[in-house]
């Protein structure tokens, strides 16, 4: 019988007890963002994989661009996005 020894840290299993267990979950937390298929700004389909650091592209349209290194939003796009999202759901209750 096999061990299950990578079923709780993922990727970051390779690294075995050395590194400490802060630097190997968020090895494994920025693997799974990275590999994760995401949404195209030009088509709007979840085809987007990563080409190369920064570099990301659309398998769908084809469609090319840059971003983060490790997802295809940046940290400025995911805030203003939870910004838009709080507002336009204030807006909805003041409405009411």
């Amino acid at each position: 019988m096999s061990s299950k020894s990578t079923e709780k840290v993922g990727s970051s299993g390779r690294f075995g007890t050395r590194y400490g267990v802060v630097v190997r979950n968020r090895t494994r937390d920025i693997m799974n963002v990275r590999r994760a298929k995401h949404e195209c700004p030009v088509c709007h389909r979840n085809n987007v994989k990563r080409v190369s650091s920064g570099v990301w592209e659309c398998s769908k349209c084809s469609a090319k661009f840059t971003a983060s290194a490790y997802s295809p939003l940046s940290k400025k796009d995911t805030a203003g996005a939870t910004i838009a999202r709080a507002s336009q759901v204030d807006t909805e209750k003041n409405g009411e």
